[in-house]
């Protein structure tokens, strides 16, 4: 798979109040968070293909949700 740069225009920057919050939490805090937001984008991505994919079973759902949370590396 192809390794694309990128686009400076899509990425967001983090609001200077948003940063100053995050920089209050502990390590402990900060790792929580984007482990429920990792949970949280995986679960989206297993709805959104099995509505999308009704025929597959439960193991092909799976392999491709790992396959796109890892940029393709599973």
């Amino acid at each position: 798979m192809p390794t694309t740069r990128p686009d400076p225009r899509r990425i967001e920057v983090l609001d200077s109040r948003m940063a100053d919050v995050l920089r209050g939490k502990t390590e402990a805090e900060r790792l929580q968070i984007a482990s429920n937001m990792w949970s949280s984008a995986r679960t989206m991505l297993t709805h959104i293909l099995r509505s999308e994919h009704p025929d597959w079973e439960e193991a092909r759902i799976q392999r491709e949700v790992a396959r796109r949370m890892s940029h393709g590396a599973v």
